[in-house]
């Protein structure tokens, strides 16, 4: 049994490993997807503890900030530290594995309701007004041109390519961000896509309205 104890103790841990991140992935990305995974969960079911962990851990493996392979290692000994049984810590792991966007270029057969529901709620954090100051936080982080006329969106066939690329923060909306509305994994996480998804198209019409043409 993982009690409130156990999870409290865990989301210190894990609001201690991420306290340095820049502001789209801070704590308060953790508590957002928390809150769009319980409402997913509501209506799909499956394993909440199971849900519940890979939510609060997802971001500590996350190959933009940290070593994956030492991550996971860190994240299996903390669980095993607190008697969590090896097969919710194994599904766990399967999931922060599994949850990134660039993953699709991974063959990994691996799937399962928690691993749909923690992917959509991380990815409904991607989207809407609240994806568009992330997409900006992180491209300011990185010291990327929030927009380039001169530099095309790029179609990824790799993992490599999508991580390496250095493409301005508005080239990342039809690289990733517009594209994720119809990856959604659970009939709920689409419908609360949709209202997002709409949002950023008109951002978009009024980012480039604003920006005018250049003859």
């Amino acid at each position: 049994m993982i009690t409130d104890k156990i999870f409290y103790e865990i989301e210190e841990w894990a609001q201690q490993k991420l306290s340095e991140l820049e502001a789209g992935h801070d704590w308060w990305h953790i508590i957002r997807v928390r809150n769009n995974a319980k409402t997913i969960y509501k209506k799909e079911g499956g394993d909440w503890n199971i849900i519940l962990l890979a939510v609060l851990l997802h971001d500590i493996a996350d190959t933009k900030f940290f070593d994956e392979v030492e991550s996971l290692m860190l994240i299996e000994q903390k669980l095993q530290e607190y008697g969590i049984e090896q097969n919710t810590i194994d599904h766990v792991i399967k999931i922060i594995q599994n949850l990134s966007f660039s993953k699709q270029w991974v063959d990994n057969s691996f799937t399962s309701t928690e691993l749909r529901i923690v992917q959509d709620a991380d990815r409904l954090d991607a989207i809407g007004a609240i994806g568009i100051a992330r997409a900006f936080s992180y491209g300011g982080h990185k010291g990327r041109d929030f927009y380039n006329p001169e530099i095309s969106p790029q179609q990824y066939s790799s993992v490599e390519e999508y991580r390496n690329s250095n493409s301005p923060t508005i080239n990342h909306f039809y690289e990733k961000l517009l594209l994720l509305k119809d990856k959604m994994n659970t009939q709920t996480g689409l419908l609360m896509a949709e209202e997002r998804h709409l949002f950023m198209e008109k951002y978009l019409d009024q980012f480039f309205n604003e920006w005018g043409n250049n003859d």
